[in-house]
């Protein structure tokens, strides 16, 4: 960079050669409307990529302000031109109703236009084509539902994922995996913890494909809470010695709170790993496409004791298990 670097009209139609990466170089710099400057003038010359990543800017807040229907609008530019990740993108932001209402017919009718010239959507298509769905999204079939425990409520719906879903979803949580956390009560920030020793990923509302939305739609109904009261799917793996100690998955003096948990064990061929209530003496045995359900509060919701659980050590082999927290009222994902 030359002495014009403090003044931001020189980066636009600056001829380099990769526009992303000197977007990123000065916004890096502390000049992050030149920045955005840039890519919208790359982008309008038909450059699909630097639409596509103005989009995920305005989708992180971190480089510029959070502004997710711009990020709707940007993003569209961005498939308009032809850029094959910013259209599975679009799909899933216009299923979870990030920065416009949900439509699963619209996300449908994307996915089903992407598919045609990318093997990825294509594979996404089939495998909603095959979840036995209705026009909105939801299971069009009933599943069998086992009641463990009426108070509190600790229930087993048994076969609700598929093989074929179970491996979209560690496919979708694999490259994200790290270290697991847990919320510190005081801070409310997410921290490590030796009380908790599995691998987890976050599937955010950018990374939730239409199957993972349908999914969530599934899990909606199974345990009678509203879609938008639910936190991001989280995706475990569990090695062996690895365990979730006994805790209760309420957060102390949350406002909003977790009611509802909904555990799904992804696969079999392991040993351990069992579900434990001690307060109702209760060993739930994972098997492999079946959904745990439990309450986590009493009925004027306050947390209840009896709710408290362990995810017991993995003694063979390797667990997979999605976690879905639901809330008490709507959760907004982007503030997480």
């Amino acid at each position: 960079m030359d002495r014009r670097d403090g003044d931001p009209r020189c980066y636009v139609g600056a001829g380099m050669a990769d526009p992303v990466q000197h977007a990123r170089q000065i916004a890096r710099a502390g000049h992050g409307p030149a920045a955005v400057a840039l890519l919208e003038d790359a982008g309008r010359r038909g450059n699909s990529t630097a639409f596509a990543e103005l989009a995920a800017w305005l989708l992180r807040g971190d480089i510029i302000p959070r502004d997710v229907s711009r990020a709707r609008s940007t993003l569209r530019q961005a498939v308009e031109i032809g850029h094959v990740d910013a259209a599975l993108l679009e799909v899933a932001l216009t299923a979870n109703g990030t920065g416009a209402p949900a439509d699963w017919r619209g996300a449908f009718s994307l996915l089903a236009v992407a598919a045609r010239n990318d093997p990825v959507a294509a594979q996404q298509l089939a495998l909603v084509r095959a979840m036995k769905l209705d026009d909105a999204g939801y299971p069009s079939t009933a599943f069998d539902i086992e009641v463990l425990s009426a108070e509190p409520y600790i229930a087993v719906c048994r076969g609700a994922l598929s093989a074929q879903e179970s491996l979209h979803l560690a496919a979708i949580a694999n490259p994200l995996l790290e270290p697991s956390v847990v919320v510190d009560p005081v801070t409310r920030r997410p921290v490590a913890h030796p009380v908790r020793s599995s691998f987890n990923a976050t599937i955010g509302p950018a990374q939730e494909t239409l199957p993972i939305a349908a999914f969530s739609r599934r899990l909606e109904v199974l345990t009678n809470t509203p879609l938008g009261n639910g936190e991001p799917l989280q995706i475990l793996r569990y090695t062996v010695g690895q365990e979730y100690k006994l805790h209760s998955d309420a957060i102390p003096g949350e406002p909003n709170q977790r009611t509802v948990t909904a555990i799904t064990y992804m696969n079999d061929g392991y040993d351990g790993g069992e579900t434990y209530f001690p307060s109702q003496q209760i060993v739930v045995t994972p098997r492999a496409g079946d959904i745990l359900i439990f309450h986590n509060t009493t009925a004027d919701g306050v947390a209840d004791p009896r709710s408290r659980h362990a995810g017991l050590p993995v003694t063979k082999g390797v667990k997979w298990i999605a976690t879905k927290w639901l809330r008490n009222s709507r959760y907004n994902p982007w503030d997480s």
